[in-house]
């Protein structure tokens, strides 16, 4: 994939390293992925969007533009492809937050979406050979797994960011240098202090 120049670093001149086209967010879920997505729509100079192509199969689900920001916990079930596809010529960023919190989180929409998938059909017939496992032990175990998937993607990739839920305004301040960023970066900060798909606390 081409590489655009990161704004800043000399590149145009000849000088400096250029920054990739292309950058992906990898997360859990329930990480504040779709707050950050909300935060890079202010940005002028990318384009950025969460879960964009969880729909479509073969080459198209890859297929994205240049000068992309993505944000989608699904990509961590598509790395191989991912890694085949851009490699060492695209941006990561791996978005975590703490994993108990993250547990939690999906422990209250375990009925729905990857969750349920990981709990009935990644964890085979774990209702009637592990009946009595209590539902936060699947969250954590599906938190571990993805975490784990994402840091071994990332060991032979160069330009990787760590960003935390914790910490986000102050990681997301050190993103927009990375990137390059340019855009209405008020209004995108201003973003970040918003909660969005945020789950209800269990009973």
């Amino acid at each position: 994939m081409p590489a655009v120049p990161r704004a800043g670093d000399g590149s145009g001149d000849g000088g400096g390293v250029s920054f990739p086209a292309n950058v992906f967010v990898l997360n859990t879920g329930r990480c504040g992925s779709m707050t950050l997505a909300r935060a890079c729509g202010h940005l002028s100079n990318w384009t950025a969007a969460h879960e964009s192509r969880t729909h479509l199969t073969g080459a198209a689900r890859l297929a994205y533009p240049d000068r992309h920001i993505e944000i989608d916990n699904r990509l961590s079930w598509f790395l191989g492809r991912l890694d085949a596809a851009f490699g060492n010529d695209a941006a990561y960023v791996h978005l975590t937050r703490d994993p108990e919190a993250v547990a939690e989180s999906f422990a209250a929409r375990a009925r729905q979406g990857i969750l349920r998938a990981y709990r009935t059909d990644i964890l085979a017939r774990s209702r009637r050979r592990a009946t009595g496992r209590p539902l936060i032990d699947e969250c954590r175990d599906y938190v571990d797994t993805v975490t784990q998937n994402i840091r071994h993607f990332l060991k032979d990739k160069s330009h990787v960011m760590p960003m935390r839920l914790e910490t986000l305004a102050a990681d997301f301040d050190a993103f927009l240098g990375w990137t390059g960023a340019a855009g209405d970066l008020a209004a995108a900060r201003a973003e970040i202090a918003v909660v969005h798909n945020a789950t209800e606390p269990r009973a």
